[in-house]
């Protein structure tokens, strides 16, 4: 695989201190994640964006959170057509087999899939019309969601409210999976929306009696 180069000289010194230092003073709590397995109590899906590091913002150690990023933290209707679904298949797994006890969809400020969906919609964007973007189909999903904020005038607020809607969406599609809705309805499997200001530091999470999101 002449294609494949060696890892960046920074991120391989960023390794080695860290084995030397987090790893070696905490080798036993490593070796026991290693022999006893996962066992997380919660999924977290959220976005790609490299600004959004959901470990650090709820404190998390290894092993606590089961993490799924995609771009702009979007869950898909359920198919079960045979196809390949990363997402899907991350959502199997978290609720089947390990039995996490909350999933977590979380949206942010500033994203970039959103905007980009807003753009496509829009009609400022046909690269991301073309049948072969990946980005573009992916954020198909969000479509229903444009139509909902199209009423707002003000851009940045409209913007905001297209982000959280990527949030309610998901929750909405994470229903349509049997496997979901069988442990929402028997009670032991929780849904929670989140939305993040990225700049003020400020999480939102979605109230359904008010229908819409507050500060935690």
């Amino acid at each position: 695989m002449q294609h494949v180069s060696a890892l960046p000289t920074y991120l391989t010194q960023r390794y080695l201190g860290w084995k030397a230092t987090a790893f070696s003073e905490n080798k036993s709590w490593y070796r026991h994640l290693a022999n006893e397995g996962q066992h997380p109590r919660a999924m977290m899906i959220s976005c790609c964006d490299s600004r959004v590091h959901v470990t650090s913002i709820f404190g998390a150690d290894q092993g606590e959170f089961f993490i799924h990023r995609n771009i702009a933290n979007l869950v898909p209707p359920f198919e079960g057509d045979g196809g390949q679904h990363g997402t899907s298949a991350a959502l199997e797994y978290a609720v089947r087999n390990l039995r996490v006890a909350h999933v977590i969809v979380m949206g942010h400020s500033s994203c970039g899939g959103v905007s980009g969906c807003a753009a496509m919609c829009a009609g400022e964007a046909p690269e991301l019309e073309e049948k072969g973007s990946f980005v573009g189909r992916w954020m198909d999903i969000l479509r229903p969601g444009v139509e909902r904020v199209a009423h707002i005038e003000d851009e940045a607020e409209r913007t905001r409210a297209l982000e959280q809607e990527s949030v309610l969406i998901s929750l909405n599609n994470l229903m349509t999976f049997p496997f979901v809705a069988q442990r929402v309805e028997a009670g032991d499997l929780t849904l929670h929306g989140l939305w993040l200001d990225i700049a003020e530091g400020v999480v939102e999470q979605f109230t359904p009696a008010k229908n819409k999101f507050e500060p935690l």
